[in-house]
């Protein structure tokens, strides 16, 4: 049992600023940047593409955590891994081929991550957990950052964990995620977590005190010191 890792997801951060946002989220202690990828049909909002990945890779050596809210997938995963992305996570719901989505995203030297919507059931993973590296579970209905997280979906980590335990598999958990909730995900048994709207307040030393608060709630609800 590790302490989480703190995703900070650039939704909630100053889109006048974004390359700015990113260097000081990552020195304000972020261990991945969460970049939500919305294309206003598979979820209602529009949010950025490839080229602002790659615009952004070159201000932070950070994990690049790339979530695609977007139908179709497919054609736009090469696009998303020459980008910059180091993770490439996939919604379940956003393809009938999630099998053959996780091996393109490996075969495309990255890793491969799969999210569910919090009305998906975890048995839809069964037949594809030698393939994940991260299973993202969303606690709010994604598209939009600032909603408040959905307590049910908590059995629902824990059932998650003992799926894959054994497994080198990470699991994240994506909404609404404050210091309370954080720890609440942690407990169940979160591996990384996203936090938009709870990081991005405050300046560089309030994003750093922002982090640090997840983070120290996290690792306290699992018996450990951040």
């Amino acid at each position: 049992m590790t302490t989480p890792l703190i995703a900070p997801s650039i939704l909630a951060s100053d889109f006048s600023r974004l390359g700015e946002e990113v260097r000081d989220v990552a020195a304000a202690g972020a261990d991945y940047i969460h970049l939500d990828v919305m294309d206003g049909h598979f979820v209602p909002n529009i949010t950025f593409g490839p080229d602002v990945i790659r615009a952004l890779r070159r201000h932070s050596d950070k994990v690049f955590d790339t979530h695609l809210m977007i139908a179709p997938v497919e054609p736009y995963l090469e696009a998303f891994a020459a980008a910059g992305s180091d993770i490439i996570t996939v919604q379940v719901e956003a393809t009938d081929h999630l099998d053959r989505c996780l091996q393109v995203i490996r075969g495309l030297g990255k890793k491969a991550g799969v999210a569910l919507n919090p009305a998906t059931h975890e048995s839809c993973l069964d037949y594809v957990l030698d393939k994940v590296d991260l299973i993202c579970v969303m606690s709010v209905n994604p598209g939009f950052g600032g909603q408040a997280f959905i307590p049910e979906i908590l059995p629902k980590i824990s059932r998650i964990r003992d799926m894959v335990r054994g497994r080198d598999i990470r699991i994240e958990v994506d909404g609404g995620v404050n210091p309370q909730t954080g720890a609440l995900c942690a407990k169940a048994g979160a591996d990384v977590l996203v936090a938009g709207s709870a990081v991005f307040k405050g300046g560089i030393e309030g994003y750093r005190a922002n982090i640090s608060a997840i983070r120290a709630a996290a690792a306290g609800a699992i018996g450990l010191v951040a």
